[in-house]
């Protein structure tokens, strides 16, 4: 069977991958493109890495161009989604790739977002212990952000397994830049980007603080805190994590041997032999997650290194990956952990 879907905000770069990642799906039939500002254009003028679809117009994001899909997915700026979702059918299945439906607190939302809370959905994380049995069947689906993503696929066997609390974590984050979307912004220019990295939402203010904790707390944790610090890196896309946390009575070989155990039956998540350490390029445009891990003994802390593309497993490819499970598809359908490095 072929599922119809729709992209609201294909020409973004959530968007836009998105279409890629349809594009070589093989029970997937791409319906409306829809924008906002880009309305009215041809979809090769936004994605020319996509010459067979170079000619689809890009159309209005409107309920009447969304309606009638099996699927819409909605790659829309944080607070427009929640709108976009309430006007369509219950039967639809929607996949929102923005913040509006991913935490549960709504105290955490206003305080981090500033707006009404629009509610939680299934969480479209699979490796999340009980996720599957959450998606499998469900018609609303938010994804994860893509730190988020990195630092709980980084920590999830530590913790599961009791190797650590979930207290004292300490994150940087180096991100590539289409992170931040694609609006013009003094600090995005490749002049002030090349040759340059830069701390940003230093001080707990990021907004997928929350979101981390939140995970850390379904993975066990009780009462986590983190000191989360993102970086803005000179590249496009990609994401490189450095998580520790303070440990004791466990040596790396015995951390190791989790994070092997946990991760056996993960057709997405690698971890590398030891001594070896992730580098973004290895999963760059794949849905594949690396991790490696060691103990600091020295300092009493797990260090563990996390690395995946930002706009696949990140985003785009987590949210297929959800759509498959949703949909009763395979869950690596459509999907790779094959990098195009080095």
């Amino acid at each position: 069977m072929t599922y119809s879907i729709a992209v609201a905000g294909c020409t973004g770069y959530a968007g836009g991958e998105i279409v890629r990642l349809a594009a070589g799906h093989p029970e997937i039939s791409i319906g409306a493109l829809t924008a906002h500002s880009n309305a009215g254009t041809k979809l090769g003028a936004h994605l020319p890495n996509l010459p067979h679809l170079a000619d689809r117009d890009v159309v209005d994001t409107t309920t009447d161009n969304l309606s009638g899909h099996d699927v819409v997915f909605l790659a829309l700026p944080h607070g427009a989604s929640a709108r976009v979702a309430a006007e369509l059918a219950d039967d639809v299945l929607v996949i929102d790739c923005g913040a509006d439906f991913r935490l549960s607190d709504a105290e955490q939302w206003h305080k981090f977002y500033g707006s009404e809370h629009a509610g939680t959905w299934p969480y479209g994380l699979p490796e999340l212990p009980g996720a599957r049995r959450e998606l499998i069947g469900a018609n609303r689906i938010a994804v994860p952000g893509c730190y988020p993503t990195t630092v709980t696929l980084s920590l999830l066997p530590a913790l599961i397994s009791g190797l650590i609390t979930g207290h004292d974590v300490t994150v940087a984050a180096a991100s590539g830049t289409s992170g931040a979307g694609k609006s013009a912004k003094p600090h995005l220019l490749g002049s002030e980007l090349i040759n340059s990295i830069s701390a940003y939402g230093v001080g707990g203010v990021h907004r997928h603080v929350p979101e981390i904790l939140q995970n850390m707390a379904r993975l066990g944790a009780v009462a986590p805190t983190v000191s989360f610090t993102p970086v803005l890196a000179p590249m496009s896309r990609g994401i490189l994590a450095v998580v520790t946390a303070p440990i004791s009575g466990h040596d790396a070989a015995t951390v190791q041997q989790a994070y092997l155990a946990a991760y056996a039956d993960e057709p997405f998540c690698t971890v590398l032999p030891a001594g070896q350490w992730p580098a973004s390029k290895s999963v760059l445009g794949s849905n594949g997650f690396q991790v490696q891990v060691t103990v600091d003994e020295s300092a009493g802390r797990l260090v563990a290194v996390g690395t995946l593309d930002n706009l696949t497993k990140g985003t785009a490819g987590g949210a297929i990956q959800s759509m498959n499970l949703a949909l009763g598809l395979p869950e690596t359908t459509g999907l790779s952990t094959i990098g195009v490095a080095p």
